[in-house]
């Protein structure tokens, strides 16, 4: 039972007066609720600069961290983590990537796309539906449908998918994602009209298509649905009581119609974006692409950066001079989560910052990018979230290979959220240590 009681009958519901006997969830209900980011950047790091040694105000890290150094009582140093699905590819980029966050097999066959669904949308799936929005799916880089070597690049564009052969639509528009999350659901009644007429469309289309399109078209009804969700939800406050947003009304203005042409103006719009989100309300789970797999983004607006597209500084073999931009990168991602983590932590909830209920993680599906290992992965995680203990090193390399990995962290973080799952991915376990 929950606060909020009806009577129903006939088709109708009588909400009921708030009733002390009923009090069974009233101490979680006071609290804020959970919420998990993620920040990914692309094509690994360079390992000589990427350690730490120590534990709280003390950590030492290497110097791609540098960026996070404030923020090591709040921050989780984790190593060791991998999928075995990814170790086992051959393609040392798109086989590694789109399967980040689900441990599955790609189909390397470009007429049969396939990965899996990834945590953070079986998590939309099943309890999504307490906020306007299921999550946030974002990104910097558009999408590409070329071929690399053969393999869709759709893999490189996507780290979160919604099934095994559907990536979540990615959105790179700051104005758009603003008008998700801020939408008065006004035209709610014409978009309703558009929906009704696809669905009718559909069901006439339905009898005359093979049992594969029929597939594909339930894939596609499917998305219609999550669409006309939202639509129902649009402009729906429930909550009568206990507790509330630290925000009723967004803070910022609206970005502009445009993509910004500044990569760290976009970035930033994006990560404000979730803090907005978060702190409204409107969804709890968000995923940020900084840039695409084998990304073309140019780096010189960083100094001592000349002339180099991430992809070129990342595959240096190992030179001195495109070493050292490489390490310019690495710390310019860092401090796009830092800067997360900074914003989260200064809002305060009723006694308790929004960091506080937290999970947020940042990282990369490669550790070497000029060497494309996946033996492990570059891996942060920062908050108080469901007793998320951070502060510290987790260090999972001589747990074995059946006890390190990523996977089971996600288990974790699905546990935490109220999802629970006999297996996920790769592994049935969870990972041990990390929350009180």
């Amino acid at each position: 039972m929950n606060r909020r009681h009806f009577l129903r009958g006939t088709g109708a519901a009588l909400a009921l007066p708030w009733m002390e006997s009923l009090q069974l969830r009233s101490a979680t209900e006071t609290r804020p609720p959970l919420r998990f980011a993620l920040v990914y950047f692309s094509n690994g790091v360079e390992p000589i600069h990427w350690w730490a040694k120590g534990a709280g105000q003390s950590m030492e890290l290497g110097p791609a961290l540098t960026p996070v150094k404030p923020f090591t009582e709040d921050i989780v140093f984790l190593r060791g983590l991998y999928n075995q699905k990814a170790v086992d590819s051959t393609s040392p980029h798109l086989g590694r990537m789109a399967n980040m966050l689900s441990g599955a097999s790609i189909s390397l066959d470009p007429a049969n796309i396939r990965a899996g669904a990834t945590f953070d949308q079986v998590l939309a799936q099943r309890v999504g539906n307490r906020t306007a929005l299921p999550s946030l799916v974002l990104g910097i880089e558009p999408n590409e449908l070329r071929l690399e070597d053969g393999v869709s690049m759709i893999y490189a564009s996507s780290i979160s998918w919604s099934s095994a052969a559907k990536p979540a639509t990615k959105e790179i528009y700051p104005s758009r994602t603003f008008d998700l999350l801020t939408g008065d659901g006004s035209g709610r009644k014409a978009d309703r009209g558009i929906l009704d007429a696809v669905l009718r469309d559909a069901h006439d289309l339905k009898p005359r298509i093979n049992a594969g399109d029929r597939r594909k078209l339930d894939e596609y009804l499917e998305a219609v649905r999550d669409i006309e969700k939202r639509i129902d939800r649009a402009g729906k406050e429930e909550r009568l009581e206990g507790w509330r947003p630290s925000l009723s009304k967004p803070d910022m203005e609206r970005p502009a119609e445009k993509l910004p042409q500044s990569v760290p103006d976009h970035m930033k719009l994006m990560l404000d974006l979730i803090v907005l989100a978060f702190r409204m309300d409107k969804t709890r789970l968000a995923t940020l692409m900084l840039n695409n797999d084998l990304s073309q983004m140019n780096f010189g607006f960083l100094r001592g950066v000349k002339g180099a597209l991430h992809l070129d500084l990342t595959h240096n073999g190992k030179a001195a001079a495109a070493e050292a931009m490489y390490l310019e990168t690495n710390r310019f991602h860092i401090a796009q989560f830092a800067y997360l983590v900074e914003k989260l932590k200064s809002i305060d909830e009723g006694g308790q910052s929004l960091l506080d209920s937290s999970i947020l993680m940042g990282g990369s599906n490669l550790f070497d990018g000029d060497a494309h290992s996946a033996e492990q992965m570059p891996l942060l995680l920062a908050g108080r979230g469901a007793g998320l203990k951070p502060g510290r090193i987790a260090d999972y390399m001589d747990k074995g290979d059946d006890n390190r990995r990523a996977c089971s962290l996600y288990l974790s973080i699905m546990d935490k959220m109220g999802v629970q799952l006999d297996r996920f991915g790769d592994t049935d376990k969870r990972l041990p240590g990390l929350f009180a």
